[in-house]
């Protein structure tokens, strides 16, 4: 980017922030891809520790390195008590993503990166804890209960869901977890991945950074698309009430949240990929009601506006069904996304300049300050 260079465009649509070997958005036939890989691909065959590993290290891992890591990230999953304590004392109506970027701050109180040689153990520790983290506030805010996160689950999805629920996951719930995870894990130059990025090239903390990509990924406009269609779609009982309903917002220029995204432009691989697995909790549940309205919503979207699903449309769906609360839709994101927040931060601190654009000017030319006896009101 040439020195002083004005960019264009709302939000910086279109404009090259800096470089990545992570991941590509909307580049490539795959439409998604990490470290070179298609996300429909990696969904397919991979864990989500095994994604993590690869956007982590560049590598997909052996056998023996996923075995590895996976112990690794089991072994760091106890809370601190000082932790739990500020969990604790956190109201029950608190928003989960200000649990979470509490939560984070407070462990990097507790733990502190005194060194970047310290960066992927720090990352793997904040990955390792969230699950606990968002349950164990959420448990005890919700029901009284102080769990126990120290679960023998496999996997985070699944430690997740045990924590939560009280009981292990069956193997198709803790298989559409891992599979959400991997697909929310990277993408690209994203509000929350920039904020962790301009933060780390201040050469400020881990902890600070993933602090505040939570804080940009709490707003509606960036992580909260499947919270926001959830509540949309639990009101409608039958495709045709969800059609008028859909019309009447178009017709009124109301936000429909999770269609349409800033980078892809006739479809959202994630979506594609997380609607099936959808249609599969719906089954098992017997549902009838919301799979039916969520199809006929995208069927309206893409007929009226040509617009198509994101990841998070048929997201809320899969959590419903799941048994999750929709509160905390948004903070699973997290405990995804962070791999790929951690991974740019060591990515910037590698090769660092800080972030520091300019602006241009919008206001008042020159002029002088006036005695304050002489100033008229304005």
């Amino acid at each position: 980017m040439a020195e002083g260079k004005i960019l264009t465009g709302a939000g910086l649509r279109g404009q090259v922030a800096g470089k990545t070997a992570l991941s590509t958005v909307g580049k490539t036939g795959a439409g998604l891809t990490y470290r070179g890989y298609d996300v429909r691909d990696l969904a397919a065959h991979c864990q989500f520790e095994e994604v993590a590993y690869l956007i982590f290290f560049g590598e997909l891992p052996t056998l023996q390195q996923l075995q590895d890591y996976k112990q690794q990230l089991k072994a760091l999953r106890a809370l601190p008590d000082a932790l739990k304590q500020v969990l604790e004392r956190i109201p029950a109506q608190a928003h989960p993503m200000d649990v979470l970027r509490t939560g984070v701050s407070m462990l990097g109180n507790l733990e502190t990166e005194h060194s970047f040689d310290q960066q992927q153990a720090v990352a793997n520790r904040i990955l390792a804890t969230l699950p606990a983290m968002i349950c164990y506030w959420y448990r005890f805010s919700h029901d009284g209960v102080r769990i126990d996160e120290n679960t023998d689950d496999d996997s985070i999805g699944g430690q997740f869901l045990h924590l939560l629920h009280g009981k292990a996951p069956n193997a198709l719930h803790e298989k559409v977890m891992n599979v959400s995870l991997i697909l929310y894990a990277e993408h690209e130059f994203n509000a929350s991945t920039f904020t962790a990025r301009v933060c780390a090239s201040t050469l400020s903390d881990m902890h600070s950074c993933i602090t505040g990509a939570i804080g940009s990924l709490r707003g509606p406009l960036h992580g909260g698309a499947n919270e926001a269609a959830m509540e949309m779609i639990e009101h409608w009982t039958t495709p045709e009430q969800a059609e008028r309903e859909m019309l009447g917002k178009l017709e009124r220029k109301e936000k429909i949240m999770g269609f349409g995204h800033a980078i892809y432009k006739d479809h959202d691989p994630r979506n594609d990929i997380i609607k099936q697995w959808s249609a599969q909790l719906a089954a098992e549940v017997a549902d009838t009601v919301l799979y039916p309205v969520s199809v006929r919503c995208e069927e309206v979207m893409w007929r009226e506006k040509k617009l198509f699903c994101n990841a998070d449309f048929f997201h809320a769906s899969a959590y419903h069904f799941m048994g999750i609360a929709t509160k905390l839709f948004t903070p699973i994101f997290v405990m995804s996304r962070v791999t790929g927040w951690a991974a740019h931060v060591m990515e910037q601190r590698a090769d660092n300049r800080i972030i520091r654009p300019s602006a241009e000017y919008t206001g008042p030319e020159l002029r002088q300050v006036q005695p304050i006896e002489q100033r008229i009101a304005s």
